[in-house]
């Protein structure tokens, strides 16, 4: 049952937290690509969405992985939805390059196979 286990997954995420982080991540964006997923730690296809970036293992496009927990910071999520213009989703994942959101998806369009 790995859709629902990530207890052998050796991803990193980073976690953001507070706006600092997120303004962190922004400026990294300049350097290299960085991923944010939007995750609902409520919602069963948000839980399979990360464990199939997760568990596919291909994370080499992008090493700087994001997650913001939506339940914990939706404060932030909103911030994210104004600042990147970009429709609120969950499960989401965003790219952001140069400070600016390049590609986004949701529910079963998340996977290493899309992200550009």
């Amino acid at each position: 049952m790995g859709w629902f286990s990530s207890s052998s997954s050796k991803f990193n995420w980073n976690f953001i937290t507070d706006d600092n982080i997120l303004q962190d991540l922004i400026k990294l964006s300049f350097s290299e690509k960085v991923l944010v997923f939007k995750h609902s730690t409520s919602c069963s296809i948000s839980t399979m969405s990360k464990n199939r970036l997760e568990s596919s293992g291909d994370n080499s496009k992008i090493e700087s992985c994001y997650l913001l927990d939506l339940l914990n910071y939706r404060d932030i999520s909103s911030k994210i939805e104004r600042d990147f213009k970009v429709t609120h989703e969950s499960p989401q994942v965003l790219i952001i390059e140069n400070g600016e959101c390049i590609y986004n998806a949701s529910h079963n369009e998340i996977s290493w196979d899309n992200i550009p």
